[in-house]
């Protein structure tokens, strides 16, 4: 799978490109905040119809398009899988309303036909490696549920598709905790936006598990690898609500590392009827809290390692890693998602790496670079090509960035 063509519109501090890519390793230059980033950026906005950067979509327009009357951004691509060639297109808008008010609109269109996110599910694969992504570590598990969440919704469109009904369901059972805290009435409102979220939950709940097993086992084996078999390295799923969970009452909130999965014998009615109690039961609770306080959108993922020579010993390395550590994970965790990935769809993904080199040693980016000639199109972006070594920079395409000005050569 490649990018054949890239255009963009108005795109951060692009206000007009038009690139071929190259098949072989493209490898971008140039001093900081010239636009290299904002390439990858728009990349992966059309793999996942996300940002990586940020959750609010109006901020990837350029910052002077309103002021010349143009206040949208468009990001197109022509991309070429094993199968098919595709035409793929995100753009968002800012419209003005009747009643003073902006929206932000966001179209997704696949082939010039108007699609849902999880219409791109199988479009365009990509893995993203930037130095913050560090945070997936040592931040806040918000990021971490976004990340599993980003990486199933390329591969799997049921899961993208529940995830789209879980993420409604839950904006509309809020509205109706708060009405009900600030205003009162009859709680059975509730019950359909329940059901929605128990049976929606349970799907996205299942394939996190099943992601983070499979990224368990591969990262694992990469680690070991960068540690010379120093450490190993476990990723371990911290459901929120997990009906294998000890009991406590009937139902509990998942508080421990629980990656066995829910009790043998238990079916999707099963937990859709046990995550439908679980709600019941709370209800008076989040009444009062205006929220709902149960279900996947506060599941939790840890990284935990340990050493052979140190017994049974764990360290979460969210908590206890250094930063070293910390980032060799995510680089074993990477390679492990584009392990993954090209075995799910049998094609290659295409690899994003921002700035990463400079924060990994020369065995570590030695190794990442050997992984770029296992992909069919790889874009790296760098502030020194001294980093490179004179073979890698022979093969690769080099292209400076400058003040949203691509140069080849």
């Amino acid at each position: 799978m490649h990018i054949r063509y890239l255009s963009l519109t108005n795109f951060r501090n692009y206000a007009r490109l038009e690139l071929t890519l190259p098949e072989r390793p493209l490898l971008l230059y140039g001093a900081n905040a010239q636009g290299k980033t904002s390439l990858l950026e728009a990349i992966y906005l059309l793999a996942t119809g996300a940002s990586p950067l940020t959750s609010r979509d109006q901020q990837v327009i350029r910052w002077n398009a309103e002021a010349e009357g143009l206040p949208y951004t468009r990001v197109w691509a022509e991309v070429v899988g094993r199968r098919r060639v595709q035409e793929l297109e995100v753009v968002i808008e800012r419209k003005s309303l009747l009643n003073g008010s902006v929206r932000t609109q966001k179209t997704i269109r696949v082939d010039r036909n108007q699609k849902r996110r999880s219409d791109l599910t199988g479009r365009l694969n990509v893995v993203l490696f930037m130095p913050q992504d560090v945070e997936l570590v040592s931040g806040p598990p918000a990021g971490r549920r976004c990340y599993l969440d980003n990486t199933l919704c390329q591969v799997d469109a049921a899961y993208c598709e529940a995830l789209e009904q879980y993420t409604e369901g839950l904006r509309q059972r809020n509205a109706v905790l708060r009405h009900l805290r600030d205003e009162g009435g009859d709680p059975v409102q509730l019950a359909p936006f329940e059901q929605v979220l128990a049976s929606q939950g349970i799907i996205v709940a299942s394939g996190r598990r099943r992601l983070i097993a499979a990224l368990s086992q591969r990262a694992h084996r990469i680690h070991q690898q960068l540690t010379g078999d120093a450490e190993w390295l476990r990723l371990a799923y911290q459901p929120n609500f997990d009906p294998a969970a000890p009991p406590q009452g009937k139902y509990q909130l998942g508080l421990g590392f629980h990656d066995q999965g829910p009790p043998p014998g238990m079916g999707a009615e099963e937990l859709t009827q046990a995550f439908q109690q679980a709600l019941l039961a709370r209800r008076k609770d989040e009444i009062a809290r205006g929220m709902t306080l149960i279900g996947p959108h506060r599941d939790e993922l840890r990284f935990i390692a340990g050493s052979p020579t140190h017994g049974t010993h764990e360290v979460d390395l969210g908590v206890y890693g250094s930063r070293g550590q910390q980032r060799t994970t995510v680089l074993a965790l990477k390679l492990a998602e584009l392990e993954w990935m090209r075995e799910q769809t049998q094609e290659t993904p295409v690899l994003l790496l921002d700035e990463v080199l400079a924060e990994l040693d020369a065995t570590r980016r030695n190794f990442l670079l050997t992984q770029v000639d296992s992909v069919e199109q790889g874009l790296l972006t760098a502030t020194d090509l001294e980093m490179f070594s004179p073979e890698f920079r022979q093969q690769a395409a080099l292209w400076n960035v400058q003040a949203g000005v691509v140069t080849e050569g």
